[in-house]
């Protein structure tokens, strides 16, 4: 009898540390799996665009960068901090995989998997760490019904919901992460003793002041005057993705970058074509907006190092900013392209996507500058369309009726617009006729470089609606045995007529059901859209960028 249960404890050892060990492998799989999905990239810059004033500048305002990687990491989960610690002391394998995924997704939540845990299983907090965890839209709305005079504060991009008891409060940005936004504060102020362009100066040391009142506008302002500049910055909370709950809150990030001079020539054409632009809109005249500003310059840079919210899971390729309709009206908006980050992703991910998804015989029209002129377009169709807005009788914003829903609208507004205005410089004769299948072509690839990145997160989301929307309206076609899909460029423009309409007109008139309607119908992993997905499994879905300026400075 005890020679049975010895073998049995013993076959229950074994096997069972057989079974944890083949579960073990395959946990470890499964997360190096995630992390290759992001292929390690070298971001290098022309160190020789700086002269010794200037290096240092960067270098202080790198320092000052990576206080945004810490303050976005507390913006995205109240437990991050404590999760980064534990898998930091630990030896485990798996745990340090888990760190690697950690750090590239800002916490335990898989950005490309609609954010669900991959450590734990706490679900993600749909207003991440902006709003007490266990809020509702209805407890947030019910109090601005009983307390109105809190609604500025509530809704402004820039405080933090906390419960004090019983009720609500708003605690200003500068308030509640100090100690950091003091530090990040002092290292501009150090840069500007460095920065010999007055412009930069003036920025950085209104960036610094605005960390410490929470007041943004000022510098806004100095950011859009930068002149005759070679180091291009901005630094500080900016987009609004994060907050699922309603779109206010804004996260900290930034773009440390240095401009390239020559490409930034090229493209001050563009520039002279906004008003143009707007006027070209496919929606009634009473609905355009000519009151923006029109400076809008055009820079294409090296970024140099990007931190926060823009770092978090897929790169940025370009950025249009600010997001202030007060700085909009006033001077219009800066587009910022990443060059060494487009041709990055060119290589490793548009071009071999479009080797898998498209037909054979348009993969011809997938070119480096159809792709580099769209995100140009993208970001310049930011500032077009409808900002401030009235709705039953009172002057409101499209992001603030639009609220969860005005990301993935608006993202998909940018890209739509993004290809009517390609086609529109045709039209002037700025671009030559032969690009239009490039515009269409180029486009339709990178959609699906988009997709992957989940339909949940904003840019995946608007670019699914357009996929949608031109399959189902005959611009798309889908060719069910060769698992490819091709424009059709006889019906394209018609279709992406109508689009463009009904998503600026939903924008127009602060149409929070059309939005959630339209999302709901289009914003949909369909059939085709799937099979065209599952056949990309073996190329990486973003790049995991490995900064030169992290090697020098760290």
């Amino acid at each position: 009898m005890k020679r049975f249960l010895f073998v049995v404890l013993f076959s229950l050892i074994i096997f069972g540390c057989g079974e944890n060990k083949k579960e073990s492998n395959g946990d470890l799989e499964m997360l190096q799996g995630k992390i290759d999905q992001f292929v390690k990239t070298e971001i290098k810059y022309d160190h020789s665009l700086l002269d010794e004033n200037q290096k240092i500048v960067v270098q202080k305002l790198f320092e000052a960068a990576k206080i945004m990687d810490e303050l976005f990491l507390e913006q995205v989960y109240s437990k991050n901090f404590e999760i980064r610690e534990k898998l930091q002391k630990s030896a485990d394998p798996k745990d340090k995989l888990t760190l690697e995924y950690f750090n590239i997704m800002f916490g335990p939540f898989d950005r490309l998997d609609h954010d669900k845990p991959f450590y734990g299983n706490e679900e993600k907090p749909l207003g991440a760490n902006f709003y007490p965890e266990d809020i509702t839209k209805e407890e947030f709305d019910n109090w601005l019904k009983a307390n109105p005079n809190d609604k500025e504060s509530f809704t402004s991009e820039f405080t933090v919901i906390k419960r004090e008891g019983e009720k609500l409060i708003a605690v200003p940005y500068s308030e509640a992460y100090k100690d950091k936004l003091t530090k990040a504060s002092q290292l501009l102020k150090e840069a500007a003793e460095y920065a010999e362009n007055q412009s930069l100066k003036n920025y950085l040391l209104k960036r610094a002041d605005a960390f410490l009142s929470n007041d943004y506008y000022e510098s806004d302002m100095a950011w859009m005057d930068l002149k005759d500049h070679t180091i291009e910055i901005v630094i500080g909370p900016y987009e609004v993705y994060e907050d699922k709950l309603f779109n206010y809150k804004a996260a900290f990030e930034c773009f440390l970058t240095i401009v390239d001079p020559a490409e930034t020539e090229k493209l001050e054409v563009f520039k002279n074509y906004l008003n143009d632009m707007e006027n070209n809109l496919p929606i009634p005249n009473e609905h355009k907006n000519f009151e923006r500003g029109s400076e809008s310059p055009i820079m294409v840079v090296q970024e140099v190092f990007g931190a926060g919210d823009t770092k978090a899971g897929v790169q940025t390729l370009a950025f249009n900013l600010p997001n202030d309709e007060r700085v909009r009206k006033a001077k219009g908006s800066k587009k910022v392209m990443l060059k060494n980050i487009h041709e990055a992703k060119f290589e490793k991910l548009l071009y071999p996507i479009a080797e898998f998804v498209l037909d054979n015989e348009q993969l011809e029209y997938v070119t480096f500058d159809a792709f580099f002129n769209h995100t140009l377009m993208h970001e310049m169709s930011h500032g077009l369309g409808p900002g401030f807005i009235t709705k039953d009788g009172k002057e409101t914003e499209v992001k603030k009726e639009l609220k969860e829903t005005y990301s993935t609208i608006e993202e998909a507004k940018a890209d739509i617009l993004g290809m009517w205005n390609n086609l529109y410089m045709i039209e002037k004769g700025v671009y030559s006729p032969d690009t239009e299948k490039q515009i269409w072509t180029t486009f339709l690839a990178g959609v699906f470089r988009s997709v992957r990145f989940g339909i949940g997160e904003a840019h995946g989301g608007g670019n699914a609606i357009i996929y949608n929307y031109m399959l189902n309206n005959g611009a798309y076609n889908f060719n069910e045995s060769t698992k490819t899909v091709s424009v059709n460029y006889e019906k394209a423009k018609e279709v992406l007529k109508n689009l463009a309409n009904e998503l600026l007109m939903i924008q127009a008139l602060g149409d929070y059901e059309g939005a959630k309607k339209l999302i709901n119908d289009y914003a949909v992993n369909s059939s085709s859209m799937k099979i065209l997905i599952d056949k990309l499994t073996t190329l990486p879905v973003d790049i995991k960028p490995i900064f030169e300026i992290e090697k020098e400075y760290n």
